[in-house]
This record gives structure tokens, sequence and C-alpha cells, in this order.
């Protein structure tokens, strides 16, 4: 049974952050999934899950897809361990708003470079001279991220000789390498979530540009220090034994001790903008309906209807 009323769903800001499968099959239950391997079947009410990671050996139904996407629950398809990301479905919002939000703010380099300092300044909690050029400002970052890997290096023992791996010889890489790599897919997987449930572009950033993911990535940098940096050194510290299992499940404890993902949604209408709840719920009331159509000055008016029915308003063409 499709769900009719949206309303009644969990906000993605109240929801689990991931989930990751691989080797099972991924089927409708109710309103539920169920995901069946070797072991046996396990329910997921994934209305209040935000992300569905698929990785390898991994089937999944018509239905079960209908339901996520009914859930608000976007699904993305992974690499083993979730280390490296292929495709996304559908996220939760029927609203352009945020998208058109970060579009303006995107197209004018003055509201753009307000937003690169808003996300300094909440990602190193340090105020920006006014002053400071973009190449200033990622001068600063750069200086920051690097005293985050030497002093991490020190606490945990472990070495650090630099951001170096090559996705063909994975196995080559050195212990804390390898950890970043998944704990940074796990983070990517959640940023996007949060993106494309508000409304945004993943591929619109501010800092970063050319990618499809690009802003993915400027919003995971703004809480790598806290996560996945950290988790990957403390794993790395423990040992290579499931080393990229035991990073994911510790970013997977991490985000739902911070509650993440509620930070997330929060900070991207601070940073950016977009629809109300309000605007969002109107929107989500039928998700087949067309939308508006634009109406000059930034207005809009119903769609699903012939205007060529009405009265012309005052100054316009009989």
């Amino acid at each position: 049974m499709r769900i009719k009323d949206l309303h009644l769903l969990p906000k993605l800001r109240d929801g689990w952050s991931h989930l990751y499968a691989e080797h099972c099959r991924v089927d409708r239950d109710q309103k539920a999934i169920a995901i069946q391997d070797a072991d046996g079947t396990v329910q997921v009410p994934c209305a209040n899950l935000a992300l569905l990671m698929i990785g390898p050996g991994t089937t999944i139904t018509h239905a079960a897809i209908l339901t996520l996407a009914d859930s608000g629950c976007l699904v993305a398809w992974c690499g083993e361990g979730a280390v490296r990301f292929y495709a996304a479905g559908l996220g939760e919002t029927r609203s352009s708003a945020g998208m058109i939000a970060q579009v303006t703010a995107y197209a004018d380099p003055a509201r753009r470079m307000a937003v690169v300092r808003r996300m300094y300044e909440q990602r190193f909690t340090e105020t920006l001279d006014p002053t400071l050029t973009l190449q200033q400002v990622r001068g600063k970052e750069g200086i920051r991220v690097r005293e985050t890997y030497q002093r991490l290096s020190r606490e945990t023992g472990v070495e650090w000789t630099g951001r170096s791996y090559d996705r063909g010889q994975w196995s080559n890489a050195d212990p804390v390498n390898r950890a970043l790599s998944a704990a940074n897919a796990c983070l990517y997987g959640v940023c996007h979530a949060a993106i494309l449930s508000c409304g945004y572009s993943p591929a619109i950033g501010f800092v970063h540009t050319g990618k499809m993911l690009s802003f993915v990535y400027d919003v995971a940098d703004l809480y790598k220090t806290e996560t996945s940096i950290p988790a990957a050194f403390k794993a790395a510290a423990e040992g290579e034994k499931e080393l990229e299992r035991r990073v994911r499940y510790s970013m997977r404890d991490h985000f739902f001790d911070t509650d993440l993902l509620g930070r997330i949604v929060a900070d991207l209408q601070r940073l950016i903008g977009g629809a109300s709840e309000e605007e969002a719920q109107r929107h989500a009331e039928d998700p087949a309906l067309p939308g508006e159509l634009w109406d000059g000055a930034g207005g809009s008016v119903a769609s699903g209807r012939n205007h060529g029915e009405e009265e012309p308003r005052d100054g316009a063409a009989s």
C-alpha cells in the first residue's frame, strides 16, 4: 500500500542516518522493507531512514524501491564497504525552492563568497577578516586541516605522511588512508541524502566545482575534522583487522550520538536558505502534480488549469 499523506512521515532531521547492506535481497514488507541474507530476515522501518546504501551482491525489488521513495529515503548504489559511490535515487523533497536559492547564491560572486565565508566560520569557529580573498581563505583552511592531521597523528601514534592512495591498488594504501576513504564515503552518503532531501543540487558547489557531487564535498568538509578524520586515526591505531568495517560502525555511532543528520539540515538552511516547512509540505501533498507556473517578478500561479480562459489582468494583452 502506498503512503498517501507524506505529512505523516517523520522529518529527515528526526530519522536515522544511514544503513549499509551487501550480499542480500531487499524486498517490501508491508510499509517497511525487509533485508534477507543467509542469516535470516531483518525488517527495517524505512520511514525513519534517510539513506540506504546498496553494496555488491545485493538485489532489490521494484516494490522495495517504491516503498523507499514514498518514505523519502535516498537509495545509493556503492562499492564494497560503501567506499565508492556509483549512483543515487530520488530524495524526499518535492519543492525546488532550495535549489533556486542555491543557484541564486552560486550565480552572484558576492553571495557565493558570503556562503564560502559562512562555511569556513562554521567549520573552524573563527570569524574571518572581511578583506580576505578567496585564495587566502583557502590557504587558512589548508593550514587548519593540516594541523588536525598532525595533532591526531601525535595523539594516536599513527604515522601520517599525507593523503595518498590509488583506487586501483586499494590494498597498498596505508591503514589510515584506507580508513579515511571508508569514513569519508559514509559521510558523503549522509550529506548527499540531506542535500537531496532538502531540495538542493549535489552538483552546484561553492568551494568545490566541476563534479556532479561538488556540493556534497563542500558540505562534508564542514564535519570531517570532527567525524571522519578522528574516526580514521582511531581505527588505524587499533589495527588493520576489519579496518573498514570498524570505521563504518564508528561513523554510524557518531552520526547517531551527535544527531549529525539534523545538524546538516539546519546548517543547509542557514547557509543557503530554501523552502519553509509549510512550502515543502504543500509541494509534497501530491508529488504527481506538475507544480506551479512562473508569473514573473518571482511570483507563481497554479498549474493544471487553462489560463487562456481567464480575463486578462490590467496591462495584459487582450
